[in-house]
């Protein structure tokens, strides 16, 4: 038989009788087995259900029975919680029968914030705060700022609080933001700004308690350092050989800081140092006469200006004061007595002349300070102030070309040497407040220094009691002259009338031991030894013997640590003479002799500091 004919006879066979008004599940019979008991159903049903139980279930779900039995209909109950914001479903619980309102508002409930606004007080209160209204309860991104259900309208400034203490619980706090809360408050001060900068923030004092120890009075910071605070000797002065001279190096100021030290000077009574540079941050060293092997030279206090790279530091000669610049329309005067830093903003009548106030010096005597001005072509500009009340006071005019290189004060104080970058030189007299002089430099090629030293009683003449002038060019070319040589050749030829000093008078020494443009020329307070240096080659220093004008041929040696050297410092070594114990090289009576100090600083940061006896 076919698999057609077959499937034709099955399909014509009767089909089972239904039940169809039987709704009740279908139970099957296995073969050999019995049907279900009662247990056994109702476990089946309590587990898998049946479509009679599911039925009931759906009636019931119309009716909510209370608590005492009646039922209540709450299809349309249902129907509006359904457009309810989730923040209206749930408020806050405070245990008490009756809601509770802000009955006074302006009262700071959290006490973290009070201590944050104590801290760091607001920027800008707004009065209006006050007067404004805010619904919480009418907006519904509002309403999760209530404390309770019933509260709805407070003032401007509880609603700022409250949005940031919402903030705060969404946008938890940061560490470093953490850290910074824990530590002390830093001591800032915002100085006044200027007209002309006041679109800017480089006029802003930061002094650091890390950083910085403080910017406390000096006897405050000198009080536990009895040693400076003694009495010194001056030392017995001796002469120097020529040629080779004792020098030994001692503890360095500062190993390493966070720029150059462009600026570098000595306290004239004290053994201070004082440092500075691009960094922005001036250093005040004690310079220990016998320091211990692990706190050689200990930093007293430091000063930090944001923004502000230092050119030119120093200390007045007088009173405890500092004064500190940059390539700024302003300066600042640090009172060491006081602790206060005072600013500068302008020469008042002379604005548009002295745009810059980076390259200052003070008078040895303390009574005037010299500012570099603009340069105009075919000359320059110096303007003089009272040391005493910062006002301007006379100006100096040079006309020589391409500006001025560089200038000094006289020994005494009464006037000053100029010479610009053509070689021309300009003696200025600071009591008539006229030019007494002008000499030309022979052989310049594009001077770039210029120092005065070497006192004598016996130099007496309109140029001050300097006996030394030294002269350095761009080619590394150092000319020395030698003022009482112009003063003994005019009494020589008995003329009264001889110009001191000549319009061109001939060098008693000319140098060339370095090929880079001369940077530094410093004489020390004894006025026997010169030291040049160009920044523009590593370990280009070289000391002359003043009074026979040659180079010192044993220092330095190539073994010396020096660097591209950025600055160059001496300080009379009287002090020291009067603290050290052993070490030191004795004279033919057996007393100490530490004749000056030299300290050098690097592009690296490094001060070191050596010892000539």
């Amino acid at each position: 038989m076919s698999r057609v004919t077959e499937r034709k006879q099955r399909l014509q066979q009767p089909t089972p009788p239904t039940n169809e008004e039987d709704d009740s599940d279908v139970d099957f019979v296995l073969d050999g087995e019995g049907g279900k008991d009662e247990t056994e159903e109702w476990l089946e049903r309590a587990i898998f259900g049946d479509s009679a139980g599911f039925r009931q279930n759906l009636k019931e779900i119309a009716v909510v029975e209370k608590e005492d039995g009646e039922p209540e209909e709450t299809s349309e109950a249902a129907k509006g919680l359904e457009e309810l914001d989730d923040a209206d479903l749930f408020f806050t619980d405070t245990g008490d029968n009756a809601p509770q309102t802000n009955t006074n508002p302006d009262a700071d409930t959290d006490e973290e914030n009070k201590t944050l606004h104590s801290r760091h007080p607001s920027a800008w209160d707004d009065s209006d705060d006050e007067r404004t209204l805010v619904s919480l309860a009418s907006a519904p991104r509002l309403r999760k700022l209530r404390l309770t259900e019933a509260e709805d309208v407070v003032n401007g400034r509880e609603y700022s609080k409250r949005l940031r203490r919402q903030f705060e619980l969404l946008t938890p706090q940061p560490e470093w933001a953490q850290h910074a809360q824990e530590q002390p408050a830093s001591k800032k001060r915002r100085l006044s700004k200027t007209d002309d900068d006041a679109s800017s923030d480089e006029d802003d004092m930061e002094i650091d308690s890390e950083d910085t120890p403080s910017v406390a009075p000096l006897s405050r910071l000198l009080q536990s350092s009895a040693e400076l605070l003694r009495p010194t000797k001056p030392s017995k002065r001796r002469k120097l050989r020529p040629e080779v001279i004792s020098i030994q190096r001692t503890k360095d100021v500062m190993a390493n800081s966070p720029s150059a030290i462009t600026s570098l000077s000595f306290h004239p009574t004290l053994p201070l140092v004082l440092s500075s540079g691009p960094s922005s941050t001036l250093y005040l060293h004690q310079l220990a006469a016998s320091p211990p092997a692990l706190a050689a030279n200990p930093l007293l206090t430091s000063l930090h200006i944001r923004k502000t790279s230092l050119t030119t530091t120093a200390f007045h000669p007088s009173d405890p004061r500092i004064f500190l610049s940059a390539r700024r329309r302003y300066f600042h005067v640090w009172n060491l007595q006081t602790g206060r830093v005072d600013k500068i903003a302008r020469v008042y009548g002379q604005q548009y002349e002295q745009k810059s106030m980076e390259r200052f010096k003070l008078s040895p005597d303390g009574q005037s300070m010299a500012l570099l001005g603009s340069s105009k072509k075919g000359g320059g500009v110096l303007n003089v102030l009272s040391a005493a009340t910062l006002q301007w006071v006379a100006q100096v005019r040079v006309e020589s070309r391409g500006g001025i290189a560089e200038f000094c004060w006289w020994r005494d104080g009464k006037g000053l040497c100029i010479v610009g970058k053509n070689g021309e030189v300009t003696e200025w007299d600071a009591r008539s407040q006229s030019v007494v002089a002008r000499w030309q430099d022979e052989g310049a090629v594009g001077t770039t220094n210029l120092t005065l030293g070497g006192q004598h009683e016996f130099v007496k003449s309109a140029i001050g009691t300097d006996r030394w002038v030294v002269i350095g060019s761009s080619a590394g070319i150092v000319n020395i002259y030698d003022r009482r040589a112009w003063v003994a050749d005019a009494q020589q030829q008995k003329n009264t009338e001889a110009q001191i000093p000549p319009t061109n008078p001939k060098p008693t020494k000319i140098l060339a031991h370095l090929t880079t443009p001369i940077s530094h020329l410093q004489i020390s307070p004894c006025g026997q030894i010169l030291a040049m240096a160009s920044k523009w080659k590593r370990d280009a220093l070289r000391l002359v013997h003043l009074p026979t004008c040659t180079v010192f041929r044993n220092w330095p040696t190539s073994e010396t640590p020096l660097g591209r050297i950025s600055a160059v410092a001496w300080c009379d070594g009287g002090f020291t003479a009067a603290d050290k114990v052993d070490g030191l090289s004795k004279g033919s009576d057996g007393e100490e002799d530490v004749l000056a100090l030299l300290a050098v600083a690097n592009e690296k940061g490094s001060v070191r500091v050596w010892e000539v006896r």
